[in-house]
């Protein structure tokens, strides 16, 4: 990833993680892949209509892209079931409480998604929401394993053991944790007032002991501020600044104190909480700056665009060094070595899985 027979600008467009707009690549998007060359594809809803369709979308991107790209979706289950039009809806994993059950789930995702064509899920979501937590409206309703911090480690580590068994790089989500936020973070940029003791020892548990005892590949940092944080740093305009665009957040805890070498990405670059305070191309600089490897921006090109640029003509100034691209460069091609191929496309595998998922619902919900 780092040999010259890639352009510089190839290069930064490994650090992005984009999203396109349609279930096929039509003109506009065939320029924006040529202009950008991005490391990472997510596809949501919008890209999916028919199963063949998608398959067909994913091995035609990773024909026109110049190096192989990280194919993802966030299929979690439940409320963030991108595949809802096309398989049986998938459980949410709040209703799962055991090992068998959280494993299956990972294990029909991860050969779903293979037949499809991704290679990756971001998923799971490691946040830790217990009784009182779950009064908040932070949008994560659902979408967490279990009440305890204990719960969570448990089951989504069977989870992405599961998924990544199965062909699948999974994603730990949304560090250092949004489970005690009250906002939802893609309106609003979440003030997290927690005492730093309760960060640590209740939000960042699950990280601690997945990153240590997992081979988690990747790491999805939220948007969010905790002020009672040693760590905590403010921006140029005095206000504070979000997590995914910390130094301290993202290379002293995470990297530093944290161990963690693996992929680090940006939750979308597009939500609220960043597009209502800065630009789309500060942001991009400032999280590259932070430690980030790759930047998710999920739905305008014009913003990819942008981002791109900023970060490009930031590195071609040296405000931003090539060492610093080159280090995400490894780590991207890290985990891109170790992905595995899709599997063939199979029509009726697939309903034999969505019969599956009928089942695993039938017995959540008795």
């Amino acid at each position: 990833m780092t040999e010259p027979s890639l352009s510089l600008e190839q290069k930064i467009g490994q650090l992005f993680f984009i999203g396109i707009a349609g279930p096929e690549i039509d003109a506009p998007t065939r320029q924006l892949l040529d202009e950008v060359s991005p490391g990472g594809i997510c596809l949501f809803a919008r890209n999916i209509k028919e199963t063949q369709q998608t398959r067909i979308l994913l091995d035609e991107l990773r024909e026109r892209l110049p190096v192989t790209p990280l194919l993802s979706i966030d299929q979690e289950g439940g409320l963030v079931d991108r595949l809802r039009r096309v398989m049986t809806p998938m459980p949410a994993i709040s209703k799962i409480v055991d090992a068998t059950e959280a494993a299956q789930l990972a294990a029909i995702i991860s050969e779903t998604l293979r037949i499809l064509g991704f290679n990756m899920d971001f998923a799971p979501v490691v946040d830790v929401i217990d009784n009182e937590r779950a009064k908040y409206s932070n949008g994560l309703f659902s979408r967490t394993f279990g009440k305890t911090k204990e719960d969570v480690t448990f089951l989504a580590n069977e989870f992405v053991s599961s998924l990544q068994a199965g062909g699948i790089a999974g994603c730990l989500k949304h560090f250092p944790g949004l489970g005690a936020s009250r906002v939802d973070s893609h309106e609003q940029l979440p003030v997290v007032e927690i005492p730093e003791s309760e960060l640590s020892e209740v939000d960042l548990f699950p990280y601690h002991e997945l990153l240590r005892s997992s081979d988690s590949h990747a790491v999805m940092v939220a948007h969010a501020s905790f002020p009672n944080h040693r760590l905590q740093e403010t921006g140029q305009n005095g206000t504070l600044l979000p997590s995914s665009l910390s130094y301290n957040f993202v290379t002293t805890l995470l990297r530093d104190e944290l161990l963690f070498d693996g992929l680090v990405i940006t939750d979308d670059l597009e939500m609220g909480a960043i597009v209502k305070n800065y630009g789309i191309g500060d942001a991009c600089k400032m999280a590259v700056a932070a430690g980030v490897d790759m930047l998710a921006i999920c739905a305008d090109p014009n913003a990819v665009r942008e981002g791109f640029l900023a970060v490009l003509d930031a590195v071609k100034a040296g405000e931003i060094s090539a060492g610093r691209i080159d280090r995400s460069l490894i780590r991207i091609a890290r985990v891109k070595d170790g992905l595995s191929q899709p599997l063939p496309y199979d029509t009726q595998r697939l309903e034999q899985l969505s019969s599956e998922i009928a089942v695993l619902n039938q017995r959540l919900n008795s």
